[in-house]
């Protein structure tokens, strides 16, 4: 489906899903399709992010707009307009980038603008991964496994956004994107980490929503890492086997 198109909200998530999702991974058929990861995937060394106001159409079919070249991440925020659900891009639009831009200290853009931030790539790896969709819902993590970060930098927040990728041509855009559709943001403080000495490191495992009309078959998670001051200290983003 066109994910410009208006949608429905999806319903509220059930016990009985975590069962379902149990039955699903469990069978062959979905074994051969579930293997969503970052593993083998080289490390990216940017991360490059695409605001647009959902008022504006045409900025969604700029030719200009910044490209992502070599190892370098692209995502693309749709963000509320002041048309509300007249905006041409209201379907897609999300408070996400509302959030992702005060992070940035930035403010939402009346058309459009572009950030570029490196990744430091210190020791460690990031990985990232997902499920398969079943009733609306996704499982997806991001883990970092490295040695005890610098207190200085702490604390330390990772990010995973749910994207829906869209190829170059389709949905009337000229340049590949990264839709964002669902965002985790949660702290890692260092003092108490999601880790055991087995599993050194830091881990986040959450249930996303899949918003209705998301074409699937292009879904994917890019997730992140920064510090205190900002810095992205890693990235990374999945890929599902025979795809």
């Amino acid at each position: 489906m066109n994910p410009l198109l208006a949608v429905t909200k999806p319903n509220p998530a059930s016990l009985w899903l975590i069962a379902v999702t149990a039955a699903t991974f469990a069978s062959a058929s979905a074994r051969a399709q579930s293997s969503c990861s970052s593993d083998g995937q080289s490390r990216p060394v940017a991360l490059l992010e695409r605001f647009i106001n959902a008022d504006c159409r045409d900025c969604w079919m700029d030719a200009g707009a910044p490209r992502a070249s070599g190892r370098e991440l692209v995502l693309d925020w749709i963000l509320p307009g002041t048309q509300g659900d007249d905006a041409p891009l209201s379907a897609v639009a999300t408070r996400d980038g509302l959030k992702r831009l005060e992070a940035l200290g930035s403010t939402a853009p009346s058309g459009s603008n572009s950030r570029k931030t490196p990744v430091n790539g210190r020791p460690g790896t990031l990985r990232v991964a997902h499920g398969l969709p079943v009733s609306g819902y996704i499982g997806a993590s991001i883990a970092l496994k490295q040695a005890p970060p610098d207190p200085a930098a702490q604390p330390w927040s990772a990010w995973l956004a749910l994207v829906e990728t869209i190829p170059v041509g389709t949905e009337g855009t000229p340049v590949a994107r990264n839709l964002v559709r669902n965002l985790i943001q949660v702290p890692w403080d260092g003092r108490h980490p999601p880790s055991t000495p087995a599993r050194p490191g830091f881990i986040e495992s959450r249930s996303m929503d899949v918003p209705p009309g998301m074409n699937t078959e292009r879904l994917r998670v890019i997730g992140w890492v920064q510090d205190a001051q900002g810095r992205i200290v890693a990235a990374a983003q999945s890929r599902c086997a025979g795809r």
